[in-house]
């Protein structure tokens, strides 16, 4: 810890936050105000302000010869034995996460740059009572970081007197320790940012990379982002994102699950932007396919890659049926992708990893990536993407269930700190509570019923917490947090006002 947090690295950490601390906090006042406009009437659409940059002629840079392949991505947290396992995985790249799939205890903070720190220099190991971990010799995956969003605090490395940016504190410990030796290894800082709203907001992420690259002593342009397009307002400015990170830019991502919650959240109030079972949302549905398609269209028409969604299965040891069931909707949902021109997707467990690499194989042949694929038939407008009507289906009593059952058990994992959990052999990490327990607020503030009638309140709510709380603990047995973490979710689901993060109304519950 006392190198990761050393003098000089602080020192680097607090000058980035005095700079652009600031207008972080501006733009985070600026989504509180567009917020109200939606909240009053408005509606979303793409921006007049910026039709010159839709219309002009410009490319992302070329891509560094280490993510020019991008296949196959793995994700996961910085947790010594899953970074051991991520980079022995065989996929392309390693989403190293700081952020979703991590629970931000000032712990796992530092601990997850030390991992970092020791898997760039292929020094990492771990010793249990059971077995050794250790690295098996390469090919390893490219690490691309992902810090935490602007949105977040970060508590115990104050500024000042305030708290620091989460973002910069997990931006500059990372770059201020590894920028240097990623170069004379042949690869690069890479990074994967959430949560933008805007490309305002990208564009201070580029002052960011810019500012630290001259301030280190890194070429301007080494540092190379791929945004997660995970809002629902940064679905109308994929181009600007684009053109905002240049000479940094590397792709889109699809952020499919913080999308959905993006929606529930900027719309909550519409009781025509009701989203049904989180189940019954999947990615054929029409203005998901808006989504995804007019992403490919926009990052191959810039050369800038398109990076699909997440696998989250976890693969069964003890029930083949369940495997056989989801590996055919992993593979449905992976051809897809590789059919609509994306250039790689993600998987959340290392066995998915051949799965989606032999779909991608398929399509690429013998090329790294699709950017050749153009698809000017793409044809995308603000309807098309805010057409949530369409989706023909019903919130039932089972999806209503799954939620408050797959928030209790998330959130009482998260409190303990463990951001990324197995739960009905999916990989859950804070998007999906978030979908569950927005998708609560919503359905009892807009007077939604079930099929037979029964309105969805607080009260049904509670008694469902009851009985699921019921199985949980007595599956799980004695200990544990679940009494905070029902507290909390009351906190984020059933209160009048509505939270627009669980973890930044969690974080005061946690070291």
């Amino acid at each position: 810890m006392t190198e990761i947090l050393s003098d000089e690295a602080v020192a680097f950490v607090a000058d980035l936050n005095r700079r652009f601390r600031p207008r972080r906090n501006e733009l985070l006042q600026a989504r509180a105000a567009r917020r109200a406009e939606i909240a009053a009437g408005a509606s979303l659409g793409f921006l007049a302000e910026t039709a010159d940059i839709r219309a002009a002629e410009w490319t992302a840079p070329p891509a560094p010869a280490d993510l020019q392949d991008r296949r196959v991505e793995i994700t996961g947290p910085t947790e010594r034995k899953m970074t051991i396992n991520a980079l022995n995985s065989g996929a392309k790249v390693w989403l190293a996460d700081l952020e979703d799939a991590n629970t931000p205890h000032w712990s796992n903070v530092v601990d997850g740059q030390q991992n970092l720190y020791d898997a760039i220099r292929r020094t990492i190991s771990l010793e249990t009572e059971k077995k050794t971990y250790e690295l098996n010799g390469g090919p390893y995956p490219t690490i691309v970081m992902r810090p935490r969003g602007w949105h977040l605090d970060e508590r115990h490395l104050p500024v000042d007197g305030e708290p620091a940016v989460g973002a910069l504190v997990d931006f500059g410990l990372y770059f201020f320790h590894n920028a240097k030796e990623l170069l004379e290894r042949g690869s690069g800082p890479y990074f994967y940012l959430p949560k933008m709203e805007s490309h305002k907001e990208a564009a201070l992420w580029n002052d960011v990379f810019t500012y630290a690259q001259e301030k280190l002593g890194i070429p301007v342009g080494t540092i190379r982002a791929t945004v997660l397009i995970e809002t629902i307002p940064a679905a109308f400015e994929m181009e600007e994102i684009l053109y905002a990170l240049r000479p940094h830019i590397s792709g889109l991502n699809a952020g499919r699950w913080d999308y959905l919650f993006s929606i529930i959240k900027y719309f909550r109030d519409n009781p025509r932007m009701i989203l049904p079972d989180r189940a019954a949302v999947t990615m054929t549905a029409p203005f998901m396919r808006a989504y995804s398609e007019l992403l490919v269209s926009t990052c191959h028409r810039r050369g800038a890659f398109a990076m699909g969604g997440m696998a989250a299965f976890i693969p069964s040891r003890r029930d083949p049926k369940v495997n056989e069931i989801a590996l055919a909707k992993v593979n449905e949902d992976k051809e897809r992708e590789a059919g609509d021109g994306f250039d790689g997707s993600w998987v959340a467990h290392p066995d998915l990893v051949p799965v989606c690499q032999a779909i991608f194989d398929r399509v690429l042949g013998d090329k790294p990536n699709q950017l050749s694929k153009l698809r000017p038939d793409v044809a995308v407008d603000a309807a098309d993407l805010l057409d949530v009507a369409a989706l023909d289906a019903q919130v039932t009593e089972a999806g209503l269930r799954n939620n408050v059952n797959v928030a209790l058990q998330y959130l009482e994992a998260w409190l303990r700190g463990n951001g990324a959990v197995a739960i009905h052999n999916l990989m859950e990490d804070a998007a999906t509570a978030e979908i569950s327990r927005s998708q609560i607020w919503q359905w009892i503030h807009n007077g939604v019923k079930l099929p037979d009638g029964t309105p969805i309140t607080a009260e049904l709510v509670s008694r469902i917490e009851d009985e699921e709380l019921a199985k949980i603990t007595e599956a799980a047995g004695e200990g544990g947090r679940f009494e905070d973490a029902r507290k909390l979710f009351e906190r984020v689901a059933l209160a009048d006002d509505f939270a627009d993060f669980l973890t930044t109304a969690a974080y005061e519950s946690i070291d």
